[in-house]
């Protein structure tokens, strides 16, 4: 199983240790085009403050973004795991679980970014500010610099297994799974259920959507669930307590739907 998920605009501090690698990483054949992200985000950010602040859309407070980004290249790198923080990260609470929780995360989680494309878990980065939704004076978008060397390397890494999409629209920009991978690959979608004046309401939330899907994961990493298609990922996902309504692809090369019912949001 091949996990999505998008970053976290919070990070942690970057570690001590030596600087990022990029030969190191996991995906190589995304090497070359993170070099390019790489030396034009710290160019730009060495070169103009103000400008790199409107490019990256950062605010007056978020100044200091723009000084840690011209160091990438030096700064200390640390566990992709530890440096994502925000909802999604504190609910799936990586450094919590057991060893072979662990193990099973760092095989099978890949976080998306502007700036690596997607790394693992366990790959050492330092932190940054670069959001997939960035269009960098040289490369342009980022989402569209990211497809061509996605659509090689992310089907590699899939194998043929199923794909969970839990990513962001901006994210699943760089790469949308298509052909045989596609019909293996689920997405999910978090929705809330309240009775009004006796009738069900559903609404998509937000901050609560980012907190369930973050548990979703963890769950499926505890209980050392391995479904190898979406039907047996909802059967996985109902027999750890979850309300799923799936909807299987109205034709071949589409991804299953599915939604996630809560009646709580915490």
């Amino acid at each position: 199983m091949l996990v999505l998920l998008p970053p976290s605009e919070g990070k942690a501090s970057s570690g001590r240790g030596a600087p990022v690698k990029l030969e190191s990483l996991s995906l190589p054949g995304l090497t070359g085009a993170r070099q390019a992200v790489l030396d034009e985000l710290v160019e730009l950010c060495a070169a103009d403050e103000d400008k790199a602040r409107e490019v990256l859309g950062l605010s007056e407070g978020l100044r200091g973004e723009v000084a840690k980004n011209t160091e990438l290249r030096t700064a200390g790198a640390r566990p992709a795991g530890e440096i994502y923080t925000g909802v999604l990260y504190d609910a799936l609470d990586l450094a919590s679980l057991d060893t072979a929780a662990k193990r099973r995360a760092g095989r099978s989680l890949l976080v998306f970014s502007g700036l690596w494309g997607a790394v693992r878990v366990t790959d050492r980065i330092p932190s940054y500010r670069c959001s997939m939704g960035v269009k960098l004076p040289g490369l342009g978008a980022l989402g569209a610099h990211w497809r061509t060397p996605m659509a090689t390397a992310l089907p590699e890494a899939a194998g043929d297994g199923l794909v969970l999409d839990l990513r962001s629209s901006a994210y699943a920009s760089a790469w949308k799974p298509k052909g045989e991978v596609a019909g293996r690959t689920a997405t999910v979608r978090v929705l809330h259920s309240q009775i009004v004046n006796g009738i069900e309401k559903r609404s998509v939330v937000s901050h609560f959507n980012k907190a369930t899907k973050g548990k979703i994961v963890r769950s499926l990493l505890t209980a050392g669930a391995a479904p190898k298609s979406p039907a047996e990922l909802v059967e996985a996902l109902r027999d750890l307590g979850y309300v799923v309504e799936a909807e299987a692809p109205g034709r071949a090369g589409r991804p299953w739907a599915l939604d996630v019912v809560v009646t709580e949001i915490h």
